[in-house]
C-alpha cells in the first residue's frame, strides 16, 4: 500500500501547483487583459471534480478517524471540513461566473476577482493548515486499517478527462 501520508502530500502538491496557475491568471486579469478562462475552467472543474469528490471526501473521513483518536483536534478538523464545504460553494460560484463570461455575458471585472482571490486565499491556507497541522498527526495516529476506510470513501479517481491540463502543467516546469 502506498504510504497515504506522502500520497496527500502530493496531492497538496499538485493542488498548489493549479493554485499558482490560477493565481498567474488572476494577475492577468488584474492587469486589464483577458485571462485565459478555458485554463481557468479546467483547473477549476479539476479541483472541483477531484478535489471535493474524491481528495476532500477522504479527508473528511481522515478527520473522523484522527478525531476519535485524538480529542483534542476534533474542532480544527470540524472547521477544515467545513471548509471543504465553502471550497466547494466558492469553486461551483467561480465556475459559473467563468462560465458566463465565456458565453458572453458581462460580468463585473471586480467581481470575478474578488471570487478567484478569495477562493485562491481560502483554499492555499487550507492547504498549508492540513499540511501543518493534520498530516503529522494522521501519520502517527491512524493505523492500516484506518488508511483503507480513508481509500474507500470514494471512489478511484479517473482523471483521463483531465490528459490536457496535465500536459500543460507538465510543460510548465
Amino acid at each position: 500500500m502506498t504510504n497515504p501520508v506522502v500520497a496527500w502530500h502530493e496531492e497538496h502538491a499538485y493542488f498548489r501547483r493549479l493554485l499558482g496557475l490560477l493565481r498567474k491568471e488572476l494577475d492577468v486579469f488584474h492587469g486589464g487583459e483577458r485571462p485565459n478562462y478555458e485554463l481557468m475552467v479546467e483547473v477549476v472543474s479539476y479541483l472541483r471534480d477531484y478535489g471535493d469528490q474524491v481528495h476532500h471526501r477522504r479527508e473528511d473521513e481522515a478527520f473522523a478517524r484522527l478525531a476519535s483518536r485524538v480529542p483534542e483536534l476534533e474542532l480544527p478538523l470540524v472547521r477544515l471540513q467545513q471548509e471543504h464545504r465553502v471550497i466547494a460553494h466558492a469553486g461551483e460560484t467561480l465556475l459559473e461566473r467563468i462560465n458566463a463570461i465565456l458565453e458572453g455575458a458581462i460580468v463585473p471585472r471586480e467581481e470575478v476577482e474578488m471570487i478567484l482571490a478569495t477562493y485562491l486565499v481560502y483554499y492555499d491556507s487550507h492547504i498549508a493548515r492540513e499540511e501543518d497541522s493534520v498530516l503529522p498527526r494522521a501519520e502517527r495516529a491512524l493505523g492500516e486499517e484506518d488508511w483503507r476506510a480513508v481509500k474507500d470513501a470514494a471512489p478511484e479517481a479517473q482523471d483521463t478527462d483531465y490528459a490536457s491540463l496535465r500536459r500543460r502543467i507538465a510543460q510548465q516546469t
